[in-house]
């Protein structure tokens, strides 16, 4: 008897409480009015969401709106967090090509130095394994940026 005052004083109200999984038998039926041009959105889109009906898609559009709305923590990484990872996604990939295809370009120049270097210098095994061992340190000890003045301001000094 308590349980029906309840679900009464529900109705009656408007709210009711409804799970976050819910099942078919659970769903509610209600009158809804929409512009005809949104409705031809829905009608586009609601397929390429992979949803089975228009009414998946407006509740899942409804449940993101809501999620926006109380930008609880929990609730909105559910929704944003998808596209943001499809965006940040896109945009690490073509930085990466981008990188790749420069340090592509850096290879082939630099070795198209060493071997014009090489050609034109008789360097002998030592000293190549000094030279390279000093080069090691020194891009460690500079983090990676190169002077080419400083370069030749050291090789003048030797």
């Amino acid at each position: 008897m308590q349980s029906d005052t309840i679900k009464n004083k529900e109705e009656k109200t408007g709210f009711t409480e409804i799970s976050a999984v819910a099942s078919e038998d659970k769903k509610q039926r209600f009158g809804l009015k929409i512009f005809p041009e949104t409705m031809e959105i829905i009608d586009t889109l609601f397929e390429h969401d992979n949803c089975k009906s228009r009414s998946e898609f407006i509740e899942k559009a409804v449940r993101f709106y809501c999620g926006y709305l109380l930008n609880k923590e929990h609730t909105a990484t559910e929704f944003i967090a998808p596209q943001l990872a499809t965006l940040t996604e896109g945009i690490v990939k073509g930085t990466e090509q981008r990188l790749s295809r420069a340090m592509f370009k850096i290879a082939v120049e630099l070795g198209a130095i060493t071997h014009m270097l090489a050609a034109v210098h008789d360097i002998d095994d030592d000293t190549m394994i000094k030279l390279r061992a000093m080069c090691t340190d020194e891009v460690r000890r500079i983090n990676g940026i190169i002077n080419f003045e400083k370069a030749v301001r050291y090789q003048r000094s030797d």
